[in-house]
């Protein structure tokens, strides 16, 4: 893993500053505001007096009414991008030319090139950057990690996992030019929990797409081969809700997380249907707070990725999306 050339350091308040003043900002700042590790330091927004009001709402020392005017904040330890998908890439690329850190939004970029570009940039210049794919960086996923090593019913054989609401009546989400459709927003999601599960060695992908009428992908069912004749099913939907169950269907059993949009209760069960382990879900802020974290601990670290996500795998799937809607 590349190092930061800088000297490693400890942070003693690490500021996180936030580009866009929308829902998903709002869910951030107010898990910051409960961290001790890490504090709510700026917002900017095209519109000052929203900006104004974000930081008010939410006890921030600055705001500011563009993004380019933030990057000039030198206290900035970390920017989170919570801008429409189609900004994601010009505004990781915006912090890292001002020599900002960067954890941004899923779905990192909307194309395979944009990721390539925004993360041999950072890795050239010695930055920061990752992508907020919140499972990633769960203490529950480290939990079903160490459950897969233990193999407590056997080997797995088949994955399923699913997310789906209905988001259609969203403007962003029917709207091409936003980046909308359910494989960006939701099916993510479903493909990161493959990943947890059965790792990156996929040997084909095929993907089933049924289209809104505007063009972008309303639901979609993605099938995965790996090795040894194992098999995953990812799906999601803008178009109604689903049980957002990932499971693994093993030798002697199964596994059953709940909520592969942030991973409750795991629960084995034997070959009777029996439940013999269950694992419930850790204490959390919101979730969003372990990404803070992991990008905390590798930037004090000196890392320019998270061990959770490194770069190589952000861009496979990002790379695996793009391959399924085209």
């Amino acid at each position: 893993m590349h190092k930061i050339s800088c000297v490693e350091r400890t942070i003693i308040m690490f500021h996180v500053a936030i580009i866009g003043a929308g829902n998903i900002a709002e869910k951030m700042a107010e898990t910051l505001n409960q961290m001790t590790e890490a504090s709510a330091y700026a917002v900017a927004s095209r519109d000052l007096e929203k900006a104004k009001a974000f930081a008010k709402k939410f006890h921030m020392e600055k705001a500011y009414g563009s993004y380019e005017e933030m990057m000039q904040d030198q206290e900035i330890d970390l920017v989170y991008v919570a801008t429409p998908h189609s900004f994601h890439y010009e505004h990781m690329m915006l912090c890292l030319k001002h020599g900002k850190n960067v954890l941004c939004e899923k779905p990192f970029t909307v194309t395979c090139q944009e990721a390539e570009k925004a993360l041999s940039y950072a890795e050239e210049q010695g930055l920061f950057v990752t992508e907020a794919m919140w499972t990633r960086y769960l203490p529950q996923t480290e939990v079903l990690k160490s459950i897969l090593e233990e193999k407590p019913v056997g080997k797995v054989s088949m994955v399923t996992a699913n997310l789906g609401y209905p988001l259609s009546v969203i403007p962003r989400m029917y709207k091409p030019e936003s980046a909308g459709g359910a494989m960006l927003d939701l099916g993510c999601y479903p493909l990161h929990f493959v990943a947890i599960c059965l790792g990156d060695q996929v040997e084909s992908v095929t993907c089933h797409i049924d289209k809104y009428s505007t063009g972008v992908d309303a639901q979609n069912v993605v099938t995965l081969q790996y090795p040894d004749n194992v098999l995953a099913i990812s799906s999601s939907t803008m178009m109604a809700k689903s049980d957002r169950k990932g499971v693994l269907f093993c030798e002697n059993g199964y596994i059953v997380v709940e909520n592969v949009n942030n991973y409750e209760d795991i629960t084995v069960y034997d070959s009777d249907y029996q439940e013999i382990r269950k694992y419930p879900q850790p204490p959390q802020i919101t979730g969003f707070e372990y990404q803070v974290l992991a990008s905390k601990e590798a930037i004090e670290s000196g890392n320019t990725q998270c061990t959770q996500l490194p770069h190589k795998e952000i861009l496979r799937i990002v790379k695996m999306m793009e391959e399924c809607l085209h």
